[in-house]
C-alpha cells in the first residue's frame, strides 16, 4: 500500500513533511515562499508612550524586507536620530519623539512615507 508512511519514530519524534517537496521538514530543499511587501505599501511613522511608563517612542511600521533589512533601516534610524531603539517584530522602535527626521529618511531612502497618530 503506497498510502501509508511513517508519522512518529520513537527515537526523532514527530516527522513532519514539506508539501512541495515531500522530504521531512528539517531537510527540505525548498525555497522560502517569498512573500509581498506587507499592507498597503505605505509606511506609517507614529508617536507611542503607552505601556512604556510616559517615555516616547517612535513607532515605524509597514517597512518591507525581512528581519536582516528591518535591523539595517533600525541602524541608520538611530544613528540618524542620536538615540536607541529596536526592531520589534516587524516595527522599528526609537527611542524619542523624531517623526519628522525619520519620515524624511526614509522618503529618501524611497519610500512612501505618512506620519499617523499625534
Amino acid at each position: 500500500m503506497s498510502g501509508n508512511r511513517v508519522v512518529y519514530d520513537t527515537d526523532v519524534g514527530r516527522m513532519d513533511r514539506c508539501a512541495r517537496c515531500n522530504r521531512r521538514t528539517e531537510a527540505c530543499i525548498c525555497q522560502p515562499v517569498r512573500q509581498g511587501p506587507r499592507g498597503d505599501g505605505i509606511v506609517r511613522v507614529s508617536r507611542e508612550r503607552g505601556g512604556r511608563k510616559g517615555k516616547t517612542v517612535t513607532v515605524v511600521t509597514g517597512l518591507p524586507g525581512d528581519a536582516a533589512a528591518l535591523a539595517q533601516i533600525a541602524t541608520t534610524l538611530k544613528k540618524l536620530c542620536g538615540s536607541g531603539g529596536t526592531v520589534a517584530g516587524d516595527n522599528v522602535e526609537i527611542q524619542g519623539d523624531h517623526r519628522e527626521k525619520v519620515a524624511a529618511r526614509l522618503t529618501e531612502l524611497g519610500h512612501k512615507v505618512k506620519l499617523a497618530g499625534g
